[in-house]
């Protein structure tokens, strides 16, 4: 590959030709690079790099001809372009992703929302279709892709909110970035019109059961996809900073194991729901219908998140993963995964 940036700074330089390139533009150098890393350093076939990829033989050939013409290949990768396929191919053989997209970042104690954030948006962007039905968790870094996820022509669009809203929120309430995208879409939007949190578990069948919710749970069945973020049992969690919950809730769920939520459903390293009252009166969709959709992506990274991202990758088996380059590393390292 090409050593024409090697005095540059790697990481930086990554961002910039990644920020700077179009969404379509920044997906076809992705896929670009993902099939040279395949056939120059994996030693696989164009077909089985067509098969691993869902594209056409012929497609191989003009990405591997366009990454010599571009002279990304030489004789090996150069760093600033290798780093991230690198880190993309040991997360889905890890893992067994479809899809991992590993965003640069410039240094491994960075702000990865942004950048995460970006990603995602893009990769939104481009699987939204007419006739689908998609659910959105929540989180700052599903807000920060807001900014980044362009507007089409789509019809009989559905979105579902996957979790109740906030009776008293600072800056994010878990139902604002569906209710958003779903304006930016023209969407029909299915909201969980509940608290986060109910007293009971008999408050919440009868909330689904006798107070028209039982509509929103229903259509979740039918969705094509899911968007998922994972919050964190650290300080820094948004939940816990925004006084979602309380700090002896949050210290009870700590002592039951906990490492992480997905849409408020708190899960261990393994990925299994801890016992702990709060997951039986969380009124989100069940950790059964998200796992059960076809296509689940999982977007989330950043310092103190390992842990959780381990969990939330083992019980959701996502089909897409979308972190930066930092947290890939930790999370491939957490796993004591060959990288």
């Amino acid at each position: 590959m090409s050593e024409g940036a090697a005095k540059a700074n790697p990481a930086t330089a990554a961002a910039d030709a990644y920020s700077g390139l179009s969404a379509t533009g920044r997906r076809s150098a992705r896929l670009r690079l993902r099939a040279a890393w395949m056939y120059y350093v994996e030693g696989m076939t164009q077909s089985a790099i067509a098969e691993a990829l869902d594209i056409g033989r012929v497609t191989v050939v003009r990405l591997l001809a366009d990454a010599r013409s571009l002279n990304e290949v030489k004789i090996s990768l150069s760093r600033e372009i290798a780093e991230l396929p690198r880190l993309e191919m040991g997360l889905q053989k890890t893992f067994g992703l479809k899809e991992a997209i590993v965003a640069p970042v410039s240094g491994p104690e960075a702000d990865a929302t942004h950048a995460i954030g970006a990603a995602t948006g893009q990769f939104i962007s481009e699987l939204i279709a007419s006739d689908m039905t998609i659910g959105f968790g929540w989180g700052r870094t599903l807000m920060r892709a807001l900014g980044f996820i362009d507007e089409k022509s789509v019809s009989n669009l559905s979105v579902v909110s996957l979790l109740g809203g906030i009776t008293k929120a600072k800056q994010y309430n878990p139902s604002e970035f569906a209710w958003q995208l779903s304006r930016l879409f023209q969407a029909d939007c299915h909201l969980i019109a509940a608290p986060a949190i109910v007293d009971s578990v008999e408050t919440k069948r009868a909330l689904i059961e006798r107070c028209g919710l039982s509509n929103v749970y229903n259509r979740a069945r039918e969705m094509d996809a899911v968007v998922l973020s994972v919050g964190e049992m650290e300080e820094t969690s948004t939940s816990l900073r925004f006084g979602f919950f309380s700090p002896a809730d949050w210290e009870s769920l700590v002592a039951a194991g906990a490492v992480g939520d997905i849409a408020y459903n708190f899960i261990d390293i393994e990925g299994r729901p801890v016992d702990h009252p709060i997951n039986t009166r969380v009124m989100s969709i069940p950790l059964e219908t998200l796992c059960a959709t076809p296509q689940r992506i999982l977007t989330s990274g950043g310092p103190g998140k390992t842990e959780a991202i381990l969990g939330a990758l083992r019980l959701l088996r996502p089909t897409v993963f979308i972190t930066d380059e930092a947290t890939a590393a930790r999370v491939l390292t957490a796993a004591g995964a060959q990288f």
